[in-house]
This record gives structure tokens, sequence and C-alpha cells, in this order.
């Protein structure tokens, strides 16, 4: 199907949506609404720029026409050959930006996500960093309007975290999260330092789509529950009772901690919470396996064991290897300002996919 068949389908699709969504049976079953109002958020970016596409196409040929026949004053045809090169450029650039519009969506980027940090290399030092990033990470979850929830955290004394799982919900969370998945650089001088030597240290991120019962059903069998005290920071007892539950998930091997409530049923549906976030991106996994190469997604989303960025404190430079980028501006960075890095790795993904797909064709 050529990309003009394709838009003139999208086109009747969104003028049907749009009808539907004016009819009082639809507007009275809230279900069916929320599902026809998802469809229509996202088919209108393509209406409007084929939209644009059409007028900058109708303007061209209007201009062409007028060169063509000739008899133009000087001035005339000045305005006439600028209105033809504008339209011209204008139509390059709107077809560019409708075949990335409509590449295949991936159907999880509407998704609230589950974010898990943890210390690696560097001791303290990556405890410390990863609480950085935690915070990083959170603010920049309430610049979007999303609310966010700690799972279960691990502190250390200093007020690092060797390790932290929390919810981000909002839509569109797993769109804008899912490059973050790796591993995470960081050179600087830590405050334990007395020379004033910069260290590196690393911190993994996972980023995992948050799943529900019904998509991924767990058998009770499968799991071996345990409880324990919870302990704090530096292992001591915080807790008389037993309320830290600890899950197995047996044919995986999958370990599951959470000691954050004083509830161990609160506990226990946090748990149970990561776990399946966990299996389910076990699961995306394999199916991602399935898919040629090439039409992975190139800029990587999942590779925990991927260097994926450096901070370097020392020079305020943030660099993300995965496609060349580097910003002089951390500080702004560590306080949530993540859009302008999250856009060039969406544009560079799209540019890949795009690629791909014109070399199957």
């Amino acid at each position: 199907m050529d990309m003009i068949t394709q838009l003139r389908a999208v086109r009747n699709r969104y003028d049907e949506i749009n009808n539907q969504l004016q009819d009082p049976t639809v507007i009275n079953n809230n279900e069916l609404y929320r599902s026809l109002m998802k469809d229509y958020k996202n088919l209108t970016p393509i209406v409007e720029a084929y939209d644009a596409y059409d007028a900058a196409k109708g303007a061209f040929e209007e201009a062409k026409e007028m060169l063509d026949e000739g008899g133009l004053d000087a001035e005339f045809k000045e305005l006439a050959q600028a209105e033809y090169e504008e339209n011209k450029e204008k139509m390059a650039f709107l077809e560019e930006r409708l075949k990335i519009l409509l590449l295949p969506k991936d159907e999880n980027d509407d998704r609230s996500v589950i974010v898990e940090i943890r210390g690696g290399a560097g001791g303290e030092e990556a405890a410390l960093f990863a609480h950085s990033l935690f915070r990083m990470y959170t603010m920049y979850a309430e610049t979007r309007g999303w609310k966010y929830e700690v799972l279960n955290a691990n502190e250390t004394e200093l007020g690092g975290m060797k390790e932290v799982s929390f919810s981000i919900v909002g839509e569109g969370a797993y769109s804008r999260l899912k490059y973050e998945s790796g591993v995470h650089r960081v050179q600087r001088v830590p405050e334990t330092e007395s020379q004033g030597r910069i260290h590196t240290s690393t911190v993994t991120v996972a980023v995992l789509v948050e799943a529900d019962e019904v998509e991924l059903e767990i058998n009770p069998a499968d799991l071996r529950i345990d409880v324990f005290r919870a302990s704090g920071a530096g292992g001591q007892h915080i807790n008389k009772t037993e309320s830290a539950v600890r899950i197995t998930h047996i044919p995986t091997g999958l370990v599951v901690e959470c000691q954050d409530e004083r509830s161990q049923y609160k506990n226990k549906d946090r748990a149970m919470k990561i776990l399946r976030s966990r299996l389910y991106e076990m699961m995306l996994q394999e199916q991602n396996e399935k898919i040629a190469s090439e039409r992975k997604m190139q800029v990587g989303t999942g590779d925990r064991s991927e260097r994926i960025r450096t901070y370097n404190f020392p020079q305020g430079r943030m660099t993300d290897h995965r496609i060349g980028l580097t910003l002089y501006r951390l500080e702004d960075i560590m306080n949530g300002n993540l859009d302008e890095i999250l856009d060039a790795l969406a544009t560079a993904d799209e540019l890949a996919r795009l690629a791909g797909q014109q070399e199957e064709a």
C-alpha cells in the first residue's frame, strides 16, 4: 500500500471516529468512548500533517501552472517562483514527517512504568548516584504531571540507595522513558573523597511496562513467599513484626523483596506488581528476539548491560553514547529537564526504524 492510500484510509477512519464521538449511545458507553478518543488522539497528528501536505501540494501545483504558462511580469514571476520553491520544500519535509507518523506504534507507548535503579560498580558513590537518578526521574515525572510511588527502597546510611523500585503513572510514560534502560556511568569527586580524585561509578536502570493481572496471569503454585523483619540502613531491624516480603518465582528464579510498608499485605501487593512487570518484560524480550534484527529498536531499549550514558560532573557534561549527543548543562539535566535528550533518542529511533522499513521494501 503506497503512502497516499494509507493516508486516505487514516483520514476516512478519523472522520468515522469523529462522527461516532457525536453519537449519544457512544457518549454513554464510557469504555467505548475512551477507546475511540484514544484512537482519535493518535490519528490527529497524522491527519493534521496530511492536511498541511495537501495544502502545500495545492499551492505548489498552482504556482507551477502559472510558471509553465508564462506571460508573467518580472515581479509576479518572482512571487510565483518563491511560492513554488517554498511549497516544494514544505512538501518534502511533510512527506518525511508523514512516513515517520505512519510507522507502527509501540503498543506499550501509552502505558505506565516501573523503574528499577541499582547501584553497580563504585560502592557508596554508586548508591549516592542511584539516589541522584531517582531524584532526576521523579522530578521529570512531576514536570509531565505524572504521579510516582516508591515500591521498595534499600537506602544507605549516607543517603544513597543500593536499589530502588518505583512506579510512574501517566499516559505515555513508557514512550518517554523506555530508552533509559542500561548502564549509566558517573564521573565525579565523591563527597567521601579527601584527595579530590575523580571516581567512576556505574548505576543500572531498568524501565519496565507496568503489567496488569489480566494480561499476565501468574500461577500461585509457581511462587514461594517468605516473610521477615524489615531492616533499615546499615542492616538494623526497624520492625518487630515480620512485615517484609520476599517472593521467588520458581520457574524463572526471579526474586523480589518489598519492606517499605508496615503492612505485610501492602508489601506483598507491591512485590507482586514488580514481579508481574519483570515477567512481562521477559515475555516482550522473547517476542523481540523473534523479530529480524534490522526491525528491532535501533536505539536500544532493554539491554541492561549496554553503557548508554556518561555524566561527567567536573566538566558539567552529559554524553549519550548511542546517538553521540553531548550536552553541557548537567545540573539542568539532573534537575529533571530531560526532554531534549528523550526527543533526540525518539527521533533517532524513528529514523532507524524508517530506514529498516525502506530496506525491507
